[in-house]
């Protein structure tokens, strides 16, 4: 069971919601069921050529000079 993270297409409210089955989230706030699931970032670790490790997460790889929330907001 995911946790995914969700905006509120109507009062601009995000929050997080454990998925079970097949619930339809609602904002936390106003409870809207006017909902869209963001692109969340995430961590890794991966192996160089040389061995060595690189750490990075799913932000530092995004748009330069990006200010959106998400990427569906910069529409990239």
């Amino acid at each position: 069971m995911p946790i995914y993270e969700y905006h509120c297409q109507k009062c601009g409210h995000d929050f997080e919601y454990l998925v079970m089955g097949g619930d339809q989230p609602e904002c936390q706030a106003c409870h809207s069921k006017e909902v869209c699931r963001l692109m969340s970032t995430c961590g890794f670790v991966s192996k160089g050529s040389g061995g060595q490790t690189l750490k990075t997460t799913a932000a530092t790889s995004s748009c330069s000079g990006c200010s959106a929330s998400s990427c569906a907001g910069c529409g990239h």
